[in-house]
């Protein structure tokens, strides 16, 4: 399921985003409302983390609050403008700052691994399109804060952007793999450990010399990520976690590189 930023009404949205004065409902006479945005916000939020993106509506939202979808309407116009700020809110757990003292490198990296620990906390994030920013102060204070690590790369402005969208793209890819795998296990009842463990020996059965036939793909395989401290852990993501930590490596060798060509 992928769902779109920047769908609803885009004054009202951004009116919204950014919390100016047009935000609120029309003063009407008799008590104060008992809801606001930010409650409306929140609420909508512990559904999608509960229950995904796909169980978020208006109604759930309203339910969860005690009220009926219409009531919400009066401050968020439809789930379209409801979706921008959830995406905005959420942005705004990620740290803002990260210490200079140890380099680029080191903050980079800190930054890719809270990114990645944030998508996993809201893996319906990972659902809203990239083709489309929210426009939020958030998505910028992430920029921003993405931006002040590297420039002390010292890259030009024009290499900068290819960095950014590179680590970017790659926390998000490696985050989508984990979340997949813990949606595929509560949906079909079957962990991967189980999966594999059903399919593994039909390739062998199905598959003749299959190890003459993809000798690379058999000794890629032979050699399985180092042990972790959690057993607990499902497979699949000790073997994500461990391409994450070379795949990032890698990715800021090649920064490095560039830096030493281009900079020097």
């Amino acid at each position: 399921m992928v769902v779109y930023a920047g769908q609803g009404d885009a004054r009202r949205s951004m009116s919204l985003l950014w919390r100016t004065a047009e935000t609120g409902p029309e003063p009407r006479p008799g008590p104060r409302p008992g809801l606001t945005v930010d409650a409306i916000v929140a609420a909508a939020v512990a559904v999608a983390d509960e229950h995904g993106m796909a169980a978020l509506s208006m109604r759930a939202v309203g339910e969860r609050l005690g009220r009926t979808a219409m009531a919400l309407y009066t401050y968020v116009p439809s789930k379209a403008e409801l979706i921008d700020l959830m995406y905005d809110e959420v942005l705004g757990e990620l740290p803002g700052d990260y210490p200079a003292e140890g380099g680029w490198r080191s903050a980079l990296t800190a930054w890719a691994h809270d990114l990645r620990a944030f998508y996993l906390r809201h893996p319906w994030v990972l659902q809203v399109s990239q083709a489309r920013p929210v426009l939020g102060p958030n998505e910028f204070t992430m920029l921003e804060t993405l931006l002040r690590i590297v420039r002390d790369t010292g890259l030009e402005r024009s290499v900068l952007r290819g960095v950014v969208g590179a680590v970017s793209q790659f926390v998000r890819g490696m985050a989508a793999v984990i979340a997949d795998a813990r949606q595929a296990a509560r949906e079909t009842g079957m962990s991967d450990e189980e999966w594999w463990f059903t399919r593994s020996p039909l390739l062998e059965e199905y598959s003749e010399r299959f190890a003459e036939r993809f000798p690379l793909s058999t000794w890629l395989g032979e050699e399985g990520p180092p042990p972790v401290d959690d057993e607990c852990v499902p497979y699949l993501e000790r073997d994500a976690a461990w391409n994450f930590a070379v795949g990032l490596g890698v990715l800021l060798d090649g920064v490095e590189a560039t830096i030493a060509r281009t900079v020097g």
